[in-house]
């Protein structure tokens, strides 16, 4: 086959990066599996239009509703909503930035928002990929539905709504079978997005054993730990082959990582041009210096030291825009984790609530109502014992009557870096 009419796939398996190839007019078939935690690792791979299938680990999926139909519209609101986040993107990484359109009714619209980390060096394989996408779109599922499978040793789910993608996240749960910390992750998740006004309303949980290529038989999964907490039907399945994902992802952080090697690559001859001229000049004027005492080669050359100086400062940019994503990839500053840290100070069976919870990198305010102010004191304690929030200054103003009980608004900051001891 040429490689014009054979499709490529490089996507995370169970356990390592798989390679996948598929003839024109046919289907997916596995060529090669493996233990790399890396693709950059991989060689050897078939010829065709090669397409990298990033893996949720490396990304952050934002599901959106805006109250609009506009299509033009959709990108400046999910740039104003990812900032509202603390989400940005390196313009100097390519594009790192995705976004599809789930679902509209009349006057609104639900979006998923796709914000890459900038790939390190080793995670792009040396064939450098035509295309790029993420690999929750590759394995679809009908109406409303959940699916859970393994990626990278570590578990996965996606939430899809009438068939498309809403929400993906990889989950710290690596042990065999899925147990209570990835119920307690997919469990915020539905809360969050309860929150913001989507509801997936999920039917059934598929549970992907495996892939249906793979040569042996995939264990049969416990799954104790998700029927527990679901009061939903769950199923396992064979991994269904994967499906090119329509449409086709932005997603390009190859064409500027080709650009920056190649930039380097200039640079680093101009240095040693430089250098050598450099060094040629200065022995120039040190032997006319010896000779001549002629101070004015002496000034020349300290001159043409300091055009060095532009080199240094567009180093200093680059690391300070590399620094301004901290707060994208830093699991402390994830929303999901503070509101799932917050949750476990409510007090059990205390019957407080929360009524919303407006939660950024820096700020946290919590308004809900408690039946009681013992309820709602018992939750002050709790945020200020807590020590993973213990980065935050919290106001926590005494309760208020309210329609049902008690009303309260408390506000946690993290403290200016000059303030802090």
């Amino acid at each position: 086959m040429s490689k014009s009419n054979t499709q490529v796939l490089i996507l995370p398996g169970e356990t390592g990066w798989e390679v996948w190839s598929c003839p024109s007019g046919g289907t997916f078939e596995l060529q090669q599996s493996t233990d790399l935690h890396h693709a950059g690792g991989l060689e050897d791979l078939p010829a065709g239009d090669l397409t990298m299938l990033f893996p949720l680990r490396s990304m952050t999926t934002v599901p959106m509703r805006v109250m609009t139909t506009e299509q033009t519209m959709f990108e400046d609101l999910a740039e104003l909503h990812a900032e509202r986040l603390g989400l940005s993107a390196d313009p100097l990484a390519g594009q790192l930035h995705d976004l599809f359109e789930v679902v509209s009714d009349d006057d609104s619209t639900v979006l998923l928002s796709v914000w890459l980390k900038p790939p390190t060096e080793g995670e792009i394989p040396a064939s450098s990929p035509s295309a790029f996408d993420l690999s929750a779109r590759v394995t679809p599922l009908e109406g409303n539905a959940i699916s859970i499978w393994r990626e990278l040793g570590r578990w996965v789910f996606a939430i899809h709504q009438s068939g498309k993608l809403l929400y993906a996240q990889a989950t710290p749960c690596d042990s065999e079978h899925p147990d209570g910390i990835l119920a307690r992750e997919l469990k915020l998740a539905l809360m969050q997005l309860s929150m913001q006004g989507l509801e997936p309303k999920p039917s059934h949980i598929v549970v992907w054993s495996g892939s249906e290529s793979a040569q042996a038989p995939t264990p049969a999964q416990d799954l104790s730990g998700i029927e527990d907490i679901f009061d939903l039907r769950v199923e396992t399945n064979p991994r269904p082959q994967p499906i090119l994902p329509t449409p086709a992802s932005k997603l390009l952080p190859e064409d500027v990582r080709a650009a920056r090697r190649e930039s380097q690559k200039r640079q680093r001859i101009q240095l040693g041009l430089s250098a050598v001229a450099l060094a040629y000049v200065a022995l120039v004027g040190w032997v006319l210096f010896g000779l001549w005492q002629d101070r004015g080669e002496v000034i020349k050359l300290e001159s043409r030291a300091s055009m060095a100086g532009p080199e240094a400062e567009a180093y200093m940019l680059h690391m300070a825009r590399w620094r301004e994503l901290s707060d994208a990839i830093d699991i402390d500053h994830s929303p999901v984790e503070i509101l799932s840290r917050v949750h476990t100070c409510i007090p059990k069976k205390a019957g407080v609530r929360l009524t919303s919870a407006d939660i950024s990198p820096y700020d946290v305010i919590l308004k809900g109502e408690a039946p009681s102010s013992e309820a709602a004191n018992q939750f002050k304690l709790n945020l200020r014992k807590r020590s993973n929030l213990s980065r935050y200054n919290w106001e926590l103003p005494d309760s208020t009557p309210g329609k049902r009980g008690r009303e309260f608004r408390y506000l946690g900051s993290v403290p200016a870096p000059s303030q802090t001891p």
